[in-house]
């Protein structure tokens, strides 16, 4: 079974630094693009950052700057700098990834809180 484990949010001060990671283990054949999306309090999910199995980065307008993903093996990072009180949200792993013999889906990891005050 596939699963998706993030870690490393918290509660940092305007200004400060963060970084989220995601593993993900289990059986698969192959994972391609691997995301990283935030919900605030009555909003919409949307997708902050994402890169592809090739290493390609893509990020929102509001983080770009400020925000680098990365992936190593089966690890997908996210550094967060310069954050703002507007980055304030739950972030979600996403992973779309394949396991034999069905075609690619997404997976998600469960979530953490990341908070930035003023």
């Amino acid at each position: 079974q596939v699963r998706l484990v993030e870690s490393g949010g918290g509660s940092v001060h305007l200004g400060g630094a963060l970084r989220l990671s995601c593993a993900v283990s289990g059986n698969f054949f192959r994972m391609y693009d691997m995301r990283w999306y935030r919900q605030a309090p009555g909003k919409q999910r949307e997708l902050v950052a994402s890169i592809s199995r090739a290493g390609t980065p893509n990020f929102v307008d509001s983080v770009k700057g400020r925000f680098t993903i990365s992936r190593a093996m089966n690890t997908v990072f996210l550094q967060m700098d310069s954050l703002k009180p507007e980055d304030t949200a739950v972030y979600y792993c996403n992973a779309q990834i394949e396991v034999a013999p069905n075609p690619p889906a997404d997976y998600w990891g469960q979530g953490t809180q990341v908070t930035v005050s003023s």
